[in-house]
């Protein structure tokens, strides 16, 4: 399925409008984490959130420089793949997008790269094992390999939802590609998109130096328990959501 503009561009609900606009201020600011990081270069990769309450969500346009990445040049798309609103094609990845929100409604953020270290590993389609407290707990346990798919239609999404389904990693190395994630929202996605270069590249040093330790699967969980339940402040200490 290809994105393409839909009979009813430029038709977001009312009631949404307010939603719309910070969402596109949002994901166009998050772009510049991608290149902040260097997990892009040139106009590749892409940072998608879905519209809360709607079926819905903003993407960057492609093939557009990072530079020129404000609000207006966010594009909207409904679960379809269709384009809803905006003035630019939209990313070339916006039907894996699209599949994931359809089919995982858990999912808020999704974004993609091309980042090095995670891009390597996804060549040679191996998973990066768990051997580093970091890696147990962002993605409790090997940041899978997803199957080989081309660009342009639903088959990469279709790769994701099936490759994370049977995991709690928020990421997907889909094979000859590279990294996709996935969060509860836009940000949390970059977030993973950023941890899962900084595994990638660490498990790779340490395997020049020598095999690296495996961790036990128990100690995996509750490092993984700790770091979703615990880390950081709580709600009652930041007046919000933890």
């Amino acid at each position: 399925m290809t994105a393409r503009t839909s009979p009813q561009a430029g038709a977001v609900p009312a009631e949404h409008r307010d939603a719309v606009t910070r969402l596109r201020a949002e994901v166009a600011a998050l772009h510049a984490q991608l290149t902040r990081y260097q997990l892009v270069i040139w106009t590749a990769g892409n940072v998608s959130g879905r519209v809360p309450g709607a079926d819905l969500f903003v993407i960057k346009p492609s093939g557009v420089d990072y530079d020129e990445l404000d609000a207006d040049a966010m594009v909207v798309c409904d679960l379809d793949g269709n384009l809803v609103e905006g003035t630019r094609q939209p990313s070339s990845d916006t039907a894996a997008h699209a599949y994931v929100y359809r089919h995982m409604p858990e999912v808020g953020g999704v974004v993609h790269t091309h980042s090095t270290y995670a891009t390597a590993w996804a060549a040679r389609g191996e998973p990066v094992p768990c051997v580093l407290t970091m890696g147990a707990d962002e993605f409790g346990g090997e940041i899978p390999i997803g199957p080989f798919a081309l660009i342009g239609d639903d088959s990469i999404g279709r790769g994701i939802v099936e490759t994370l389904r049977g995991s709690r990693s928020p990421a997907v190395l889909m094979q000859n590609h590279g990294p996709f994630t996935v969060g509860r929202d836009a940000r949390a996605a970059v977030k993973a998109a950023v941890m899962v270069e900084d595994v990638a590249r660490t498990v790779h040093i340490a395997r020049q130096l020598g095999e690296p330790i495996p961790i036990a699967q128990q100690h995996v969980d509750a490092l993984y328990d700790r770091y979703q339940n615990v880390y950081g402040q709580t709600q009652q200490q930041t007046g919000g959501v933890a």
